[in-house]
C-alpha cells in the first residue's frame, strides 16, 4: 500500500476527500494544493460508463483547449517536399522523411508528439510501428493530416488527445497550476464537451461516472458530474 508523505497528508486533510465539489471549487482546491517547487500540471481523470472491451464503445479524440496546456510540446514531423517545408515553418522541432525514420530507429526519442502526412504512413508503420507505439501518428488523434502545418500549429497551441484506457478511464491534462481559475475552468469545460460529444451510441446508463482533478504532486479532488456544464448533452 502506497504511503504518502507529511506534505501530501496535510494537503489532503484540508478538504473533504469524499465530497463531490463544484468544478470551480475543485479547481481552487487543486491550485491551492499545488505547492511543489515547480509549476505543477493540472490533471483530470474521468471514469466513463462504457465497456472498454467493446470496440463500439471506444472513446478517443482530440480537443483544442482554449487556453492551451501551458506545456512546451516537442513535435517531430514526417513529411517530404513542400509539406516538410510547411511543417518546419509551422514550428515543428524536427522534420524529415527516411532520414528521420532512421534517426528514430537509432534511438532518438526527444519528442512528445509525432505527426505525418498520409503518404509517409506506410514507411512509418513498417519501420517504426513497435518503436513509436503510443506516439504513432494516427488520423483519430489528428496527427496524420495532409495539412501537416495546421496539425503542428494545433498541437503547439494546446491540442490534447483523450482516449479510454483498459479500465474505462480517460486521463489527460487541462493546464498548469499558474493558470487563472477561469482559464482552467474553461479548459475543463471544453474537454468535457468533447468527451460528451464522443459518447458512443452503444453506451447506456450514466456516462460520466466520476471525475477527479489533481495536480502533479497533490491529492485528487472529486468533482460532481451532475454539476459540470458542457454544451453537449449527456442524455
Amino acid at each position: 500500500m502506497q504511503k504518502h508523505g507529511k506534505r501530501y497528508r496535510a494537503l489532503a486533510s484540508a478538504f473533504e476527500a469524499d465530497r463531490l465539489y463544484d468544478p470551480s471549487e475543485a479547481t481552487q482546491i487543486v491550485k491551492r494544493n499545488a505547492t511543489a517547487k515547480f509549476n505543477e500540471t493540472i490533471e483530470i481523470h474521468i471514469k466513463l460508463g462504457v465497456d472498454p472491451k467493446k470496440s463500439d464503445q471506444n472513446v478517443r479524440g482530440t480537443v483544442n483547449l482554449p487556453h492551451g496546456t501551458g506545456r512546451i510540446v516537442r513535435v517531430i514531423a514526417f513529411a517530404r517536399g513542400d509539406a516538410a517545408k510547411a511543417a518546419q515553418e509551422a514550428g515543428a522541432d524536427v522534420v524529415g522523411e527516411a532520414d528521420l525514420i532512421e534517426r528514430v530507429k537509432g534511438g532518438f526519442a526527444d519528442f512528445d508528439v509525432a505527426v505525418a502526412t498520409p503518404d509517409m504512413m506506410p514507411s512509418i508503420g513498417k519501420e517504426l510501428g513497435r518503436i513509436l507505439a503510443q506516439k504513432m501518428p494516427n488520423p483519430k488523434a489528428g496527427t496524420v493530416s495532409p495539412n501537416i502545418a495546421q496539425a503542428v500549429r494545433d498541437i503547439k497551441a494546446g491540442k490534447v488527445e483523450y482516449r479510454l484506457d483498459k479500465t474505462g478511464i480517460v486521463h489527460t491534462i487541462v493546464g498548469k497550476a499558474n493558470f487563472e481559475d477561469k482559464q482552467l475552468t474553461e479548459n475543463f469545460g471544453a474537454l468535457l464537451d468533447a468527451i460528451v460529444r464522443a459518447k458512443p451510441s452503444a453506451s447506456k446508463g450514466t456516462y460520466l461516472r466520476s471525475i477527479t482533478l489533481t495536480s502533479t504532486m497533490g491529492p485528487g479532488v472529486k468533482v460532481d458530474p451532475t454539476r459540470v456544464k458542457p454544451t453537449a448533452t449527456t442524455a
